[in-house]
């Protein structure tokens, strides 16, 4: 008799305690990098390379930059590779995706095709040192 009254006890002592917590609450969902083409160019009709500036979610002055690839298969643009140019962060977002920002965006149009690119870093700085990519077979490989 004992054992079942403080059976009860211990289970009442817990329903209330449980009731009692408070409720748990979901994780907020992520924040999406906001993003800007800064440049595009294409090689024949073969490939479309575009530069994209992304908007750090804790920093909101910095932003990554990104190179992608794209070929052209069965009438549409896929992507087929992508990098990044200079560091993840490493770049000021309002400078990037102002007037002027593209200092250099070049692409041979052979195979493998060297590509150049030098972006502005502020205005009072100028332009970065230019990133050296080489595009082989809708692959991207660089110096970066």
């Amino acid at each position: 008799m004992k054992t079942t009254a403080l059976t009860f006890a211990v289970a009442a002592a817990a329903a209330t305690t449980l009731a009692s917590a408070p409720a748990a609450t979901a994780a907020p969902p992520e924040k999406k990098a906001e993003t800007k083409q800064i440049a595009s160019t294409t090689l024949g009709d073969d490939y479309k390379l575009t530069l994209t500036a992304l908007r750090d979610t804790g920093d909101p002055y910095a932003a990554s930059v990104r190179l992608t690839v794209y070929g052209h298969t069965s009438g549409a643009w896929k992507e087929t590779d992508r990098v990044t140019v200079g560091e993840v962060g490493g770049w000021f977002w309002y400078p990037l995706t102002g007037k002027g920002a593209v200092c250099r965006f070049t692409a041979g149009s052979t195979n493998p095709a060297p590509i150049e690119v030098s972006l502005t870093v502020t205005p009072s700085i100028g332009c970065s040192p230019t990133d050296h990519f080489t595009l082989k077979d809708g692959r991207v490989y660089g110096d970066s």
